[in-house]
């Protein structure tokens, strides 16, 4: 599982593929239309899903992390993020027991159940060469 070259970018919806870089920003392209596109570095921020963590008690986890923790839970007890507030969050404590419920947001669960789904339909979850 390779999370570095997928971003997500701020005003736009969805997750995107770093193809390339250029000194006033990236050059990104839409994982399911294969489109490229330039976005500035004025205009949007870039976020690799490898730099983002979930807050706990303790410390955090990476995201990678939190992912192969879902993988290893059967994929129907994964909820989409249109469940209710109530299941979103029983889910994400069954993954994350000990997740920081003052700094871990509802709309943080319902982006990463809706990450986890996307990237799991597309088959970019699964462990890469070099993990095997």
């Amino acid at each position: 599982m390779d999370l570095t070259k997928i971003l997500s970018v701020s005003g736009l919806p969805g997750l995107f593929k770093m193809i390339g870089n250029r000194s006033n920003g990236l050059i990104v392209e839409d994982i399911d239309s294969g489109k490229g596109r330039f976005c500035s570095s004025r205009k949007y921020q870039f976020t690799p899903l490898e730099s983002i963590a979930i807050y706990t008690t303790e410390d955090t986890i990476p995201l990678r992390e939190v992912f192969e923790k879902m993988l290893k839970i059967a994929p129907d007890k994964i909820p989409t993020p249109d469940k209710s507030d109530d299941e979103l969050k029983a889910a994400f404590k069954n993954i994350i027991p000990d997740y920081d419920e003052n700094r871990v947001y509802l709309r943080d669960m319902k982006k990463m159940f809706r990450w986890y789904h996307f990237l799991n339909d597309r088959k970019l979850l699964e462990p890469s060469a070099e993990e095997e």
